[in-house]
């Protein structure tokens, strides 16, 4: 009998192989941490061929671990890192240069480029982005103008380009897939998320071939099949979604207004739009939430670059702690931060500032101050960032966000969930499931392939915890102040 399916997590910092059962229970896991290359200031890498092996490694011992035989695997499905870009040799599948991670800024200089020829107001409303070099789109113009060979061999169809779930598709279908879903192209700033197709007019302000793109397909649906490993043979991968997209539905925000943020690496809050596309007044994103059969789902996004990488900045750069988990300890040991505020701004500011010129900034130091008020700053930095999009979302949508479902490591912080509720007064809702992405794009493969009904999914959805906001109105103003005082003081630090 077909029980299981298997999601594939290619995060920024891991890839993870997770198996679930029929009730959507987690059966095994693997986790497998990739190398960050940092070879400029602001500049992030990742070797697409570690992030393959690695890909395989971990599926091969969660099937192990799990027990599953091949033939109860009903699907595959993967989630990923969004606009992080790779571009490969169509005939050797080589990577012609490092996967550009979406953290890098090295293109900032080229979306200045863009927004001063007066491109931005068009692509925006073909995309519902901004242009920033978070996104594909100059990244892959980047590769191709700066390695050698490869704008030629591009032009004349030798090459593909992929976000990491395209990448690992078609090296699990030996090359036979050249897909993505609609979720990731819509990050590309190259895909026009009312036609749902490449867009020739943007193609060409960028400069970009058409041959390099993937085919673009739904997040639930069956696209083939595994035959790169043996014990997935004959598997058909059913489910694609980029990774807040993924946790969106694995949050089970299924219904207009609903709201979800993910604290990983970056912080990335999520708001359902129904069937609307929501152009942004305020610097938030537009993007596509997944399209079910021929239903499309649109979302709001606000995206805060440096969520939990603050605290691996603090236990591995500062040395302040062995272990992430430490963190929570530590600034316990304050009651407040003392005065100090901490604006994390290491690979500039996202949403709503879209600033890439910033850089980090620590105010408000005195001689009494200690690592645990930096800790303490440094967990507050997370939420007075996130505020700031809940603020701008309200903006935007006009709806009140009456609670917020969060997932992610980060949320297992009470003490930083806490004060997200505290500094925006809202209730925070935490599920008791905390791997939401791998969990939601499990869950549009099952539904792709038959295994579950939307309606049953409602159901698996259970909280764990609610957090209520416990401080006066007036206090939260004082400390927002504060906070709006050390952003600007931190902007356009670069010249």
């Amino acid at each position: 009998m077909k029980k299981y399916i298997l999601s594939i997590d290619q995060s920024t910092t891991a890839t993870k192989a997770l198996i679930y059962d029929s009730e959507g229970n987690l059966a095994a896991q693997k986790n497998i941490d990739h190398k960050q290359y940092f070879p400029n200031p602001g500049w992030v890498e990742h070797d697409p061929e570690e992030i393959y092996r690695n890909t395989k490694r971990a599926v091969l011992k969660v099937i192990k671990k799990s027990g599953a035989s091949e033939n109860e695997i009903a699907a595959l499905a993967i989630t990923n890192q969004r606009e992080t870009t790779v571009v490969w040799d169509r005939k050797t599948g080589k990577p012609v240069f490092n996967a550009i991670v979406w953290q890098d800024r090295r293109t900032a200089n080229s979306c200045l480029q863009l927004k001063e020829a007066g491109h931005e107001a068009l692509i925006t409303e073909k995309t519902g982005l901004l242009i920033d070099a978070y996104f594909s789109a100059t990244k892959i113009k980047w590769i191709l103008d700066h390695v050698e060979g490869v704008k030629e061999r591009a032009e004349r169809g030798e090459l593909a380009f992929g976000t990491t779930d395209t990448w690992v598709i078609w090296n699990l279908t030996k090359g036979q897939s050249h897909i993505t879903d609609v979720s990731n192209a819509s990050r590309t700033l190259l895909f026009n998320i009312h036609t749902l197709k490449w867009d020739e007019e943007l193609l060409q302000i960028f400069g970009i071939p058409a041959s390099l793109l993937p085919k673009v397909v739904p997040s639930s649906h069956i696209n083939g099949d595994v035959t790169d490993i043996k014990q997935l043979a004959g598997v058909p991968i059913a489910g694609i979604a980029g990774d807040q997209q993924a946790a969106l539905f694995g949050q089970m925000c299924i219904g207009e207004g609903m709201a979800k943020c993910t604290y990983g690496t970056g912080c990335f809050l999520v708001m359902n739009t129904g069937s609307k596309a929501i152009i942004s007044k305020n610097k938030l994103l537009t993007t596509i939430g997944w399209q079910i059969g021929d239903k499309v789902t649109y979302a709001l996004e606000g995206s805060v670059f440096m969520g939990g990488a603050v605290i691996q900045w603090l236990r591995d750069g500062l040395d302040f702690f062995k272990d992430a988990a430490d963190s929570e300890s530590l600034a316990g040991q304050v009651e407040d931060s003392g005065g100090v505020v901490f604006v994390p701004s290491l690979t500039g500011l996202g949403a709503p500032h879209w600033d890439p010129y910033a850089r980090g900034s620590i105010f408000g130091i005195t001689r009494g101050t200690t690592k645990a008020h930096l800790t303490r700053a440094a967990l507050e930095s997370v939420c007075f960032q996130v505020n700031d999009v809940i603020e701008t979302m309200k903006m935007d949508s006009e709806e009140l966000i009456p609670e917020l479902r969060v997932d992610g490591g980060a949320a297992a912080n009470n003490l930083m969930v806490q004060f997200q509720s505290d500094i925006s007064g809202i209730d925070m809702v935490r599920s008791t499931n905390m791997e939401t992405t791998a969990l939601g794009v499990a869950y549009l493969a099952g539904l792709a392939v038959g295994l579950w009904k939307l309606e049953e999914l409602q159901e698996k959805w259970k909280v764990d915890r609610v957090f209520k906001s416990q401080v006066r109105k007036e206090d939260t103003e004082k400390l927002k102040a504060r906070w709006y005082k050390a952003v600007e003081r931190t902007k356009n630090w670069i010249d």
